[in-house]
């Protein structure tokens, strides 16, 4: 199973935000879309950078109740890891893991093109495994 597997099912939205905007006005979106982590891009839909709540959380415990008076800029992760619509799945998981975060976006010939999270990696594993039972169950029982 590849990353573009997942996006078939859930779709290519990517919601973002820019690197000006108040913190709150992030944290309203988080919470209006139900999502766990929103892409900064600039003006030309490039990544500057990707907000998750544990950025929040950090700058919570940093700054306390002055995390309001901050841009989006001031606390997105900037260095962003990207996946290809090519990657296989396993191996994202075995990334994310590794490196201790729960969303990628994707990208495809410099463009975002989606955003997956743990939860769709995991998601899909599980399919692909149950798929895999059923198979054999089948062989098993011809």
């Amino acid at each position: 199973m590849f990353v573009s597997d997942i996006l078939k099912v859930k779709g290519s939205d990517v919601v973002s935000i820019s690197s000006d905007e108040p913190v709150a006005a992030a944290i309203a979106v988080l919470c209006e879309k139900r999502i766990g982590a929103l892409l900064v891009l600039d003006s030309h839909d490039r990544i500057l950078g990707i907000l998750s709540e544990r950025d929040l959380v950090r700058a919570m415990n940093g700054f306390h109740d002055a995390v309001f008076s901050k841009r989006v800029g001031e606390l997105m992760t900037h260095r962003v890891v990207t996946c290809s619509p090519k990657d296989p799945v396993a191996a994202i998981m075995g990334m994310m893991t590794a490196q201790r975060f729960r969303h990628v976006p994707v990208m495809d010939e410099g463009r975002v093109v989606g955003i997956i999270s743990i939860g769709d990696v995991v998601k899909s594993r599980i399919e692909e495994a149950q798929a895999e039972v059923e198979a054999l169950r089948q062989y098993i029982t011809m």
